[in-house]
């Protein structure tokens, strides 16, 4: 059992919401690689290497994204690809400003062709993270052995962070 339903099963109400919440998310008009840019990126925002690792591992073999992509990520730096990149942007934004994102914020996910139903299953997402992120920071579960090779102990000293204040 991975480490994380070991840790939310201390509350089963908050397992049942993990799950539930992620078969949800896991229906969205978003694809596999747009929800673990949202994933990804929420965690590195929230401090989570749990997460980032977990996500990073299903970035890079399920959605097959590219290294220099996911190391973008992984770093809130800006991402080659468009699409992922205003999902990236997007999600950064609805987090540091607690879902009240600016009109023009909105209009740039929209510009890179996201509609609105899109723009609500990013804070769906942001969500999910939220419980995940939050409950390994404070639960501080050991990474499985499976995640070691996707270890993140924080933002590259080289990349150009985005600040909450953005």
């Amino acid at each position: 059992m991975p480490n994380l339903l070991r840790l939310l099963a201390n509350a089963p109400t908050a397992l049942e919401t993990y799950l539930t919440v992620g078969g949800i998310n896991a229906r969205s008009s978003l694809n596999l690689a747009e929800r673990e840019a949202v994933q990804i990126t929420a965690a590195a925002t929230h401090g989570c290497g749990f997460c980032v690792a977990g996500h990073t591992a299903v970035a890079t073999k399920k959605a097959k994204l590219d290294g220099v992509t996911v190391a973008a990520l992984r770093d809130l730096a800006t991402v080659e690809d468009g699409k992922l990149n205003a999902i990236a942007t997007f999600t950064r934004a609805v987090i540091a400003r607690r879902g009240a994102v600016t009109d023009d914020e909105l209009a740039a996910f929209r510009a890179a062709g996201f509609d609105d139903a899109a723009a609500l299953e990013v804070v769906l997402g942001v969500s999910l993270a939220t419980l995940c992120n939050f409950a390994n920071n404070l639960g501080q579960p050991p990474l499985n052995p499976e995640l070691e090779p996707y270890r993140w102990e924080g933002h590259s000293q080289n990349t150009t962070k985005h600040e909450a204040a953005e």
